[in-house]
């Protein structure tokens, strides 16, 4: 099994922490951000990398900037 990418885990936890501060669930994040739940849920556990336009959208689905959802993420 191969190991998980720091950056990966970081921006997922990122994500889980701000979205579980707000109450939502997956599912609401991503009809927020117009995504897949699953794409949420790949996100989150470090196993998808997304691209940047879908990290703005996310962290506007969140009402935070980019850059504070990117926080700690490093390659």
């Amino acid at each position: 099994m191969p190991k998980r990418d720091s950056a990966l885990a970081t921006l997922g936890s990122n994500i889980r922490r701000c979205r579980e501060g707000l109450d939502y669930s997956q599912e609401m994040l991503a009809e927020k951000a117009g995504l897949d739940q699953t794409y949420i849920s790949g996100i989150e556990c470090g196993k998808r990398n997304p691209g940047i336009k879908n990290v703005a959208r996310i962290a506007k689905a969140l009402e935070i900037t980019t850059s504070e959802l990117c926080k700690g993420v490093e390659a």
